[in-house]
C-alpha cells in the first residue's frame, strides 16, 4: 500500500501521546491554533498531535527550544464550542500514525512539517490469552461511565487487539515516554501484550 504523503501539516505539540481511535479534548486560546482548529473543522482536513520533549509551545517563539517526537498522530476535529470569550473547547479524534520530516516554525509560531501517513493498525482479533485484558477493559469503562465519565470515543471494539491496546494505554498511569514508545510499535499484538504484562504485575487481570 502507497505511504500517503502530507505537505505543510500544521502540528500540535502537546505533553500528551495522542493514539489511533484516541480521544483528546483541548481547550485553545491562542490565535495561531484558534484559526488551526477553526479552519480544520470547516476544512474536514487534520492537523498533527506530536509529543514535546522539550520546551513548550504555549506561548510561541524565543520563549525555549522547542523539541517534539517526529513520530505522531492526526488529529480530526469533531466538535466545537466557544464555552467562555477567547477560549475554545475542542474535542478531536486521532486517526492514523505519521512520521514527520523538515519541521518549520512560522511567524506566528505554528509549526508546519512533511508527513508520511502510516498505515493503520491490522485488525486483529483479540488473543485468547489476553481475553481476560480486554475484559477488564470493558469493566474499567463501565466503572468510569457509572461515575459520569466518558474517557472513550464510541464506537467500542472490545474485540480488537490493537484498540483494546491503545485504550489501556491512555488511561494507563505510565510516563509519557512510555506511552510513545508503545504508541509508535506497528504490532498491535505485541503492543497487547507488554499492556498485559504491565496489568498482571500491577494485579489488574
Amino acid at each position: 500500500m502507497p505511504t500517503l504523503q502530507l505537505t505543510d501539516l500544521p502540528l500540535f505539540p502537546l505533553h500528551t501521546v495522542l493514539f489511533p481511535d484516541g480521544l483528546l479534548k483541548l481547550k485553545v486560546f491562542e490565535a495561531r491554533y484558534v484559526d488551526l482548529v477553526t479552519a480544520c473543522l470547516r476544512s474536514g482536513a487534520p492537523f498533527g498531535v506530536v509529543c514535546l520533549l522539550e520546551g513548550s509551545d504555549v506561548h510561541g517563539r524565543g520563549d525555549s527550544p522547542v523539541r517534539f517526537e517526529p513520530l505522531g498522530v492526526l488529529a480530526h476535529v469533531q466538535e466545537m464550542d466557544a464555552e467562555q470569550p477567547g477560549i475554545l473547547a475542542v474535542r478531536c479524534l486521532g486517526s492514523q500514525r505519521f512520521a514527520s520530516t523538515s519541521p518549520q516554525q512560522r511567524a506566528d509560531g505554528l509549526w508546519l512539517a512533511q508527513a508520511q501517513v502510516q498505515p493503520g493498525d491490522e485488525r486483529l482479533v483479540v488473543p485468547q490469552e489476553f481475553e481476560r485484558c480486554a475484559l477488564a477493559l470493558h469493566d474499567a469503562v463501565v466503572s468510569l461511565a457509572e461515575r459520569g465519565h466518558a474517557p472513550l470515543a464510541l464506537p467500542h471494539h472490545f474485540d480488537d487487539a490493537g484498540w483494546v491496546a491503545n485504550r489501556w494505554c491512555e488511561l494507563l498511569p505510565v510516563p509519557i515516554a512510555a506511552k510513545q514508545r508503545l504508541m509508535a510499535l506497528d504490532d498491535p499484538v505485541l503492543r497487547l501484550r507488554l499492556v498485559d504484562d504491565y496489568l498482571h504485575r500491577q494485579g489488574v487481570v
